[in-house]
């Protein structure tokens, strides 16, 4: 038995007795207890807190730690702090909601502790106004141990109702604008899981690929988050904040059908005879700058039209995405993607956003970890056909 036994065997035991009286003083949630109850009942919370100094929120009628819902203090418990405070913080939770919160703070060795109240993790807009109110200077996500401030650009989004998402709508199956000013695509599914987690609507902007960063870096913003076909790179994270990756992604060619043998390698393409279309202004035309020196580089503004320009004759080769290239290929027997399986670079595709903004980079990747986890992000890459490696 380990030495340390005893000690976590004799806070088990209070715990355990002391749960039972707790239980019937909170048969009814909103009851006052006597003295020596919330005394006893204090006691157990401090001895719970001992061995979690990082925080906590207890549920005090039972003595067990929820893993769920928006954890907000009261007002009225603020700055109570080590045992001699921690009656009142009791007091006033068995008259409310019966939950306790506790944290240790390490500048001045101090424990806090508050009377909490929680909120449905779907009622984001109502715990914020509720620390609001309050005077707190932020909400606690119990389930994703994330700190969301009262004053941040998450609250921001979530006053206003909306989260506005830039995208360029020339990507398939990522992101495509229709004739009728609707998006349709995978990226355009990820904003909405984004929206729906954060309780608002998706309002989609239009960008483009050339003026995509100065339009994530304006001021004002005109957008709070991009999405759809954006790849995380070292110079991005420079100057914006990406968020963790959603999809894999690597560079590849579109050609005709009929020219697929003639393609093998970049050394196949790099050829002056070989007439290469891109976009503007993305990471498509920079690596064929920086991989194609011989080759004639055409660059057509409307990414969307290239593949058919490509099957057209215009031009031999579309330099693409693994993510984009079997849309079409799918959808087009003019076309194929030679070097699919063998990318000329490995990546990932993920939210992009102004830096400054982490409270929304939290939330996001809060919600791409959760959309791993259950499901929802393999059967959206099934859905588009993309490849799913997490």
């Amino acid at each position: 038995m380990n030495k340390e036994t005893p000690k976590y065997w004799r806070l088990s035991l209070i715990l355990t007795l002391c749960s039972a009286m707790v239980i019937s003083a909170c048969s009814n949630r909103y009851i006052s207890a006597e003295k020596d109850s919330v005394s006893i009942i204090a006691d157990t919370v401090w001895a719970f807190a001992q061995n979690h100094p990082d925080g906590f929120t207890l549920d005090i009628c039972t003595m067990t730690k929820p893993t769920r819902g928006i954890a907000v203090s009261y007002a009225e418990t603020k700055n109570s702090h080590s045992r001699n405070q921690l009656d009142k913080v009791v007091s006033h939770a068995l008259k409310h909601d019966g939950f306790v919160g506790g944290w240790l703070n390490s500048e001045n060795g101090l424990y806090y502790f508050d009377s909490t109240k929680l909120f449905p993790e779907t009622l984001l807009k109502e715990a914020i106004q509720f620390g609001k109110e309050n005077g707190q200077l932020s909400v606690f996500i119990l389930s994703t141990y994330s700190e969301i401030p009262i004053d941040g650009k998450v609250a921001e989004i979530v006053e206003r109702g909306t989260i506005l998402v830039g995208t360029t709508g020339d990507y398939r199956p990522l992101s495509f604008r229709k004739s009728d000013g609707e998006y349709w695509g995978f990226g355009i599914e990820i904003a909405k899981e984004i929206a729906s987690y954060l309780g608002v609507e998706a309002v989609f902007v239009q960008t483009s690929w050339p003026t995509l960063t100065d339009d994530v870096l304006a001021e004002p913003q005109i957008f709070d988050i991009a999405i759809g076909g954006i790849t995380i790179t070292d110079t991005r994270r420079e100057t914006m904040l990406m968020s963790e990756g959603y999809l894999a992604n690597g560079k590849t060619i579109l050609c005709r059908s009929s020219e697929a043998g003639h393609f093998r390698s970049l050394t196949d393409i790099d050829k002056p005879e070989v007439r290469v279309m891109v976009n503007p202004g993305g990471l498509n035309e920079q690596f064929a700058n920086d991989n194609l020196t011989h080759a004639t580089i055409i660059v057509h503004p409307k990414n969307e039209e290239i593949p058919s320009l490509v099957a057209e004759g215009e031009a031999d080769v579309m330099i693409t995405e693994i993510t984009e290239a079997p849309y079409y290929i799918q959808t087009d027997p003019r076309l194929a993607a030679p070097l699919l399986n063998e990318p000329f670079t490995h990546g990932e595709i993920g939210v992009l956003m102004q830096k400054d903004k982490e409270d929304l980079l939290q939330m996001v990747n809060n919600k791409i970890q959760i959309m791993k986890a259950n499901g929802t992000l393999r059967r959206l890459h099934e859905k588009y056909g993309l490849v799913y490696v997490y």
